[in-house]
Parts: C-alpha cells; sequence; structure tokens
C-alpha cells in the first residue's frame, strides 16, 4: 500500500498534485493512495469548525471542503488552509471484513494505512467483520488488557476501544474500553465491529489484538478477564445503561489463581417487567455441589470464592406494552484472604426482638489505586460490604477483609410500652448482647428507642456507675459514652460518661439512648458499666436530674440544647444532694443569661429541701446569683419562656463540696437554748409540787386568778430586754391556720374548701422532695424572693433564744392581704410519694 511522499518538496508536491492552488504560509500537502480490493474507505471531515475570520477548510482540487472520501483503488492528494488542522479536524479509517462469502483473514490485525501516512489529525480505526450466526468471532487483546469503562468516562491516554456485536442484523453495544485492564478475549456470534480510537498525537502504530473464528457460544457474548494479582475489574452488561437485549444470555469468564480470593458486587441494576421465563444470575463455580447457583438480581452476591468462576446474566420474554429495563454494572474485587476469613463467628439474636444489627464500611476516605474489599460474607460464601442481621435467629458470618478498622457495627433496639398498668415500676437493663461484643469489629453505635404511654409513664435512666456530663469546661474522655437524647421533640439532653456525679436522669416522654463508642478498649470498659430503664409515674417536666457530687470535684452542669438553646417552655431540674457533714458552693458561669422573651416569663428556682426555701430569679432581667453555700440537699429548677430568636436560654453552673466547719454561733445558740429549756422544766416541776402540798393540806379549792401577783421567776437581767411579756406571743404556743384565715377559705355553706392556686406542678413522681413549682407564667416574680428561710446561723434574731409562740389574731389583722396572700400561696398539694 502506498503511503505520503514526505521527501517531496513542498513546492513541487503544491505543483503536481494541487496545481496552480496556492497554499497558506507554513500549509502542508498530503497523499493517500488505497490498493484496490482492500475494502477500505478513508474520511477526513470536519469537527469543530474554525474561528469566525480564520476559517480551516480541505483544499483539494482547487476546491475549499469539509470532508473528504478516499475509497478502496483511489489516490488522492490534498492540504489543509490553516496550520492547525488537527484542532478541527478527524479522519476515520473503515475496513470491512466479509466473512460470509469467503473465509475470514484471521491473525493478528494491522493498522493500515500505518498513522505514518495519515495527516496529524484524531484517528479512528473501525474494522466491521461480518460472519454467520454459527460462527462465533474472538477478538483476543495482548497485553496491555482492557478496561472497561462506563458512560461519561474517559481514558487517561486518550485510547478507547468501542466494541459491538450484531443481533438479528441490529447493532448491540458490548462496551468501551481503556488500555490496562483484566479483559483478555471478547467473544460473539453474527459479527462484530470493532472500533479505535487514537489522538492526534499518540504515537501507537499496532492495534494490539487479533481475530479468530471459533465455534458457536450460542449467546450474545463471552467476555474474558484475567487476574494474575490482586486487583478489580467493573463490568456491564450488553447496551449499557440502555436495556439488555430481551431474552438474551451475556457471560463473563473470570480466571483468578488459586492462592486468591474474589467476590462479586452489584453497583447498579434494574429489572424489566417479564411475561414468561425469570431474569435472573448464574453462577458456575467449580467445585460447588449445586452448579449453577441461581440469584436474583436483589440478592446478595456470591464472595470468598477461590480460583476460576463463571458469571451469567439471563433476560426474559418482556412484556411488549411495558418492557422495562434489564441492565447490570458490577464489580469483581480480587484479593489475598485474611486469617478472619478462616474464622466463623456466631451472632444469636433469636432471644431479640426488635432489634437490628448492620455491619458496615467505616465513613473515611479511600486511597488511590487498588484498595482490597472489605466484606462480611453470611455462610461463608454469601458476602457484601453491607450486611444487617435481624432479630429473632441466629447468623454465621465470617470476614473477608483485609483491615477489620475499616467496618464499624451500628445496631437499634426498641423498647416499649403499650399497657401503662402492665410497665409501671417495671425495669429492663439496657446491654449490649455479648455475641456482638465478641465480634472482631468496633461497634460504633448502639440505640435503644425507648416507648412510653403518652402522658401515662415517664423514664428513669439508672446507671450502674455515675456519669459525668460532657461539656467544654471538663470533656469526657472514656472509651464510650451515652448520648440521650428526646425521640417526641428536638431536645438533645447531653452526653454522659462514666467517672461522674449524675446517679439518675428522668425524662418525661420517649427518649432515644444511644451508646457510642471511641476505642477499641471500650470491650473491656462496658462489662462494667450498663444502665437500667424503668417506667415511672408521669411527670411534667422535660427532664430530672439526680446529682450526688463527691467531695473536692467540681461538677459541670449544663442545660439541654446546649448549643440552640432550651426549648419554649420547658422545665429542666437538678436534685444535688449534699452530706450533713459538708457545704455545697453553687456557681453560674455567668452573670446574665442574655434571653429576652417573646411570651411569657423565663424564672430560675433554687430550693433547699429541709426547710423548703425558695429563691426565685428572673433569667430576663435579673443577675445570676454569686457564688453561695448550701448546707442541704437542694433543687435548682429552670423554666424557659417563649425566647426571641437569637436570644436563647443556656446554662452553665457548677457544684462543689467540701468539709462543713463548726459555727461559733451555732454553738452560743444551743447553749442558750438548753438553759432556757431546763429554767422552764424546773419551773414545771415547782408548779406541780405546789399543786401537790395544797391538795394534801387544804380541802377543795375555788380558783381565784389574781392579776396583781408576779409570777416571774427570777432571772439575771439579759442583753435583749423586750421579752415575750411585752408582746403577748405567750398566749398560744400552737396556732392552727383555719383558726386565722378560716373566714377566707368557707363557701357559702360554711364548709371549708381547699385553696386552688393556678400553678404549674412539673414533677410528682416517687421521689422524697419534688422539685420547685415555678411561678405563674403571667405574673413578675421578685428579686431573689425568699418563701420560707430559717435564719442563717451566723446572726441569730433577737428572740431565737426562746421557743416560738404566736398571738391571737385580731379581726383587723386577718383581713389584712399582705398577712393571709403569701401564706394562702405557699399552701400546695402533698407530695404522692410521701
Amino acid at each position: 500500500m502506498a503511503g505520503l511522499a514526505r521527501g517531496v518538496p513542498l513546492a513541487l508536491l503544491g505543483a503536481l498534485v494541487l496545481g496552480a492552488a496556492r497554499l497558506p504560509h507554513g500549509a502542508e500537502a498530503f497523499e493517500i493512495a488505497l490498493p484496490p480490493g482492500s475494502n477500505i474507505s478513508v474520511l477526513i471531515q470536519l469537527r469543530t469548525p474554525a474561528p469566525p475570520g480564520r476559517p480551516c477548510y480541505i483544499l483539494f482540487s482547487k476546491k475549499h471542503l469539509i470532508s473528504l472520501t478516499i475509497k478502496s483503488g483511489e489516490r488522492t492528494s490534498f492540504a489543509f488552509t490553516c496550520q492547525n488542522p488537527e484542532h478541527h479536524f478527524a479522519v476515520e479509517i473503515q475496513k470491512n471484513i466479509d466473512c460470509m462469502s469467503g473465509p475470514c483473514p484471521f491473525g493478528e490485525v494491522q493498522l493500515q494505512p500505518p498513522t505514518a501516512a495519515l495527516p496529524a489529525l484524531n484517528r479512528t480505526f473501525v474494522w466491521d467483520v461480518r460472519a454467520h450466526k454459527s460462527v462465533g468471532l474472538e477478538l483476543r487483546f495482548s497485553l496491555p488488557r482492557l478496561r472497561q469503562i462506563g458512560p461519561g468516562q474517559r481514558c487517561p491516554d486518550g485510547v478507547t476501544h468501542a466494541i459491538s456485536g450484531r443481533l438479528r442484523g441490529a447493532a448491540v453495544g458490548i462496551g468501551t474500553f481503556c488500555s490496562n485492564g483484566t479483559v483478555s478475549r471478547i467473544k460473539m456470534q453474527e459479527g462484530v465491529k470493532m472500533a479505535l480510537h487514537l489522538p492526534w498525537s499518540h504515537p501507537r502504530n499496532v492495534s494490539g489484538f487479533s481475530i479468530a473464528n471459533r465455534s458457536s457460544i450460542k449467546r450474545l457474548c463471552l467476555i474474558e478477564s484475567v487476574f494474575e494479582e490482586e486487583g478489580s475489574a467493573t463490568l456491564m452488561s450488553a447496551n449499557y445503561p440502555g436495556g439488555f437485549p430481551e431474552d438474551e444470555l451475556m457471560t463473563w469468564q473470570f480466571v483468578v489463581p488459586a492462592h486468591l480470593r474474589a467476590s462479586v458486587s452489584f453497583l447498579n441494576f434494574s429489572v424489566s417487567n417479564c411475561e414468561k421465563k425469570q431474569e435472573r444470575v448464574e453462577y458456575y463455580i467449580p467445585g460447588s455441589a449445586t452448579n449453577p447457583e441461581v440469584f436474583q438480581l436483589q440478592d446478595q452476591q456470591p464472595g470468598n470464592m477461590a480460583g476460576n468462576f463463571n458469571l451469567s446474566l439471563q433476560g426474559c420474554d418482556q412484556d411488549a406494552q411495558n418492557p422495562g429495563i434489564l441492565r447490570l454494572q458490577f464489580q469483581v474485587l480480587v484479593q489475598h484472604p485474611q486469617n478472619e476469613s478462616n474464622k466463623t463467628y456466631l451472632v444469636d439474636l433469636s432471644n431479640e426482638r426488635d432489634m437490628s444489627l448492620t455491619i458496615e464500611p467505616r465513613l473515611g476516605k479511600q486511597g488511590h489505586g487498588f484498595v482490597p474489599g472489605c466484606f462480611v460474607c453470611l455462610e461463608s460464601r454469601t458476602c457484601s460490604s453491607n450486611v444487617t442481621l435481624a432479630a429473632g435467629s441466629k447468623h454465621s458470618i465470617s470476614f473477608l477483609c483485609d483491615d477489620l478498622t475499616r467496618l464499624w457495627i451500628n445496631a437499634e433496639k426498641t423498647i416499649g410500652c403499650t399497657d401503662h398498668r402492665y410497665c409501671h415500676r417495671r425495669s429492663f437493663p439496657l446491654q449490649v448482647p455479648r455475641d456482638i461484643l465478641q465480634l472482631p469489629v468496633q461497634l460504633h453505635d448502639f440505640s435503644w428507642k425507648l416507648v412510653v404511654p403518652k402522658e401515662r409513664l415517664s423514664l428513669a435512666l439508672v446507671p450502674a456507675q455515675k456519669l459525668q456530663q460532657h461539656t467544654h469546661e471538663r470533656p469526657c474522655n472514656t472509651s464510650y459514652s451515652y448520648r440521650v437524647a428526646s425521640a417526641a421533640r428536638d431536645l438533645y439532653f447531653g452526653s454522659f460518661c462514666p467517672g461522674g456525679s449524675v446517679e439518675q436522669i428522668q425524662v418525661k416522654e420517649n427518649v432515644s439512648l444511644t451508646l457510642r463508642t471511641f476505642a477499641p478498649s471500650f470491650h473491656q470498659d462496658v462489662s462494667r458499666q450498663g444502665l437500667t430503664v424503668s417506667f415511672i409515674p408521669y411527670f411534667k417536666e422535660e427532664g430530672i436530674f439526680t446529682v450526688a457530687p463527691e467531695m473536692q470535684s467540681k461538677v459541670y452542669l449544663r442545660t439541654p440544647n446546649w448549643d440552640r438553646g432550651l426549648p419554649p417552655l420547658a422545665s429542666v431540674s437538678w436534685n444535688v444532694s449534699v452530706p450533713g457533714d459538708q457545704v455545697a458552693c453553687l456557681t453560674f458561669s455567668k452573670e446574665r443569661t442574655g434571653v429576652v422573651c417573646q411570651t411569657g416569663r423565663a424564672f430560675m428556682i433554687i430550693q433547699e429541701q429541709r426547710t423548703r426555701a425558695e429563691e426565685i430569679f428572673s433569667l430576663e432581667e435579673e443577675v445570676l446569683p454569686k457564688p453561695s453555700f448550701r448546707r442541704h440537699s437542694f433543687w435548682v429548677n429552670i423554666s424557659n419562656c417563649s425566647p426571641v430568636s437569637g436570644k436563647q436560654l443556656d446554662l452553665l453552673f457548677w457544684v462543689t463540696l467540701t468539709p462543713r466547719t463548726t459555727d461559733l454561733t451555732t454553738i452560743v445558740i444551743a447553749v442558750v437554748g438548753g438553759g432556757a429549756l431546763l429554767l422552764f422544766a424546773l419551773g414545771l416541776i415547782i408548779c406541780f409540787v405546789r399543786k401537790k402540798k395544797k391538795k394534801v393540806n387544804k380541802g377543795p379549792a375555788v380558783g381565784v386568778y389574781d392579776g396583781n401577783i408576779n409570777t416571774q421567776l427570777p432571772r439575771q437581767p439579759k442583753k435583749f430586754q423586750k421579752g415575750r411579756k411585752d408582746n403577748d406571743s405567750h398566749v398560744y404556743a400552737v396556732i392552727d391556720d383555719t383558726m386565722v384565715y378560716g373566714h377566707l377559705l368557707q363557701d357559702s355553706s360554711g364548709s371549708f374548701l381547699q385553696p386552688e392556686v393556678d400553678a404549674y406542678r412539673p414533677f410528682q413522681g416517687p421521689m422524697g422532695d419534688c422539685p420547685p413549682s415555678p411561678p405563674l407564667m403571667g405574673s413578675r416574680a421578685p428579686t431573689a424572693k425568699v418563701a420560707a428561710e430559717e435564719p442563717p446561723p451566723a446572726s441569730p434574731p433577737e428572740s431565737e433564744s426562746e421557743p416560738y409562740t404566736f398571738s391571737h389574731p385580731n379581726k383587723e389583722s386577718v383581713g389584712n392581704g399582705s398577712t393571709a396572700v403569701p401564706l394562702l400561696d405557699m399552701q400546695g398539694p402533698a407530695d404522692p410519694a410521701q
């Protein structure tokens, strides 16, 4: 075959070939000659038009063309009118091979004409081979083998192989391939069309494949994929992403060394609407007792296979009105077996209910190049990177994975109650099943969904060891923690880990409790830790935290929804216990909350549980209290309003315990009070003795009262001269509230009524002391109001050395609202737990 005469001077070529036509400066002339009977045609055509003002054409016989066709037996000379024709033109060389009327020219395929004889344009060589349906044509690729790519993908070097076949006269796309893959052979019936695309700058001058004649394969196509070492291959069905031909069969043969293991995973697939037969995939695995092994496309595909195997895709007779699309994209991963692949683990979930367990890939970046797969295999054969184990069954699993840290376990279990009468006071342990802990994969999350009847029961979470709340000031650094969140509303109570002071967490409604691990040492730590959930009587607060601080430790506590603020109209309480020989210091992290209420009021109440003394603070207007000492166990209650957007309520405070020191004032009060009690007892004895003597010496006496006689015992003058005799406080030692305020509690019939106070009473559960009730949202709270306060021991009042007595109320003082109303407000319902 004649090529281009590059040795001829440019001026001579211009005169001999193109005649008198003038070529642009720097332009080059070309000549292509195709031998007769070669069945080769060359088409040069414009692909990308040149910019306006600088057009580019093919100059042929004094004509400016945008395409030029050269047929078998022709010799053609031409040139381009621009200096960079490779940016605008492409050349296609097609050779037709007829194997129906004569023998096929089998063997290695040559590039004709050679690339050196063609202009430096993007080139596409096409071989179109026609054969009978009974003839199987095989394309065999030399090294490097081919790698199939999907729609929209490109080959790194720009060299692509587009292969298609024929089915009943119509073209069927087999796929597009790049170099450096595993595909070594492609075999088809009824003809094949191979298109090799080479960029204009690529120096390749060989086709890289040969054609052979084999016997009929009685299927659409057969693709052979050879693995010599670890690697992966992604393959697709014919016509992908279009529909696989109706009722056809396509097979992939995989050659795998015996010391490696292969696993199949389907990346993308869809099924058509079948009228007859059934779409399926079939595996032929040497040594299997059930060949072929049949799977549906929805099934988990086989894995951990040793040696060669075949995979076939079988279509069906489709519905003519609504055929649908059958397509498949899958991956074959070949890797070395690991030690874990020979171990089998039994996960017994037969006694579990409402539970699911998933083993899935851990989130993280994948490295470049080949990455070995990480699979979980059921019964050693059905392998997948994501496996879900259902409750109520036993599961035998193994792992085909080079690094088990690439996997983790997530589980979820639901514990619910529908009958509040049955669940009341019942408890359930929240523990991770042992069969899960014995797996060589890290447990990431184990979530319990705890469900209670609405407004019938609440929940109490009691840890085996006290918990610490995670804060920025004291973060959790343990191997696991518990995340507590409401399942009924957007409310996150916080994260808690072992080693703190929280003894109990009570929540009003459904809750999601998640155990999250952070280190492999979790397996050893979790055996010493556990939680118990109990169904308790319903209460109205969002949550109640029971805190028992340790000596010399600082316990940090913060409101729920720390990052977003406490939800509107939510109320939360902390029950802080203080031992009798210690004192608690309560400190807030800031002076003001910064909350701005749109509706309602935001309050904080601090109440000592022994004295019932309440201190009420308006969180919107007032400064938060300075560090204060608490001698008794106390409540901290925070109730939110409906805040303005951007002005959320969040509080951080801490509690520290120190030993209680002896107070000199307390000793003085005790001595004075004891002396007064002794004098009072002596007076009673003297009066009793005198009465006995009178009864012995005299007869019945007539009681006569003499007001002028001084009945006071002589005593030393004291520092405070004003005493009981000056204010008539000795008249009554005990007073009944109904004697003073009875007329306010009587209805029209004269019967007594219980006072009704429109106040929100949150917690009514089984505790020794219930949290303080927030004041009415419509009223304005006084600054640090003390409702019932015990006298501070440091400065005792004047009357503290004597027992308290009360005088008779007169009618004028009873009607005074300032005297009656505060005491009436203090009346509250009895604690049902008392």
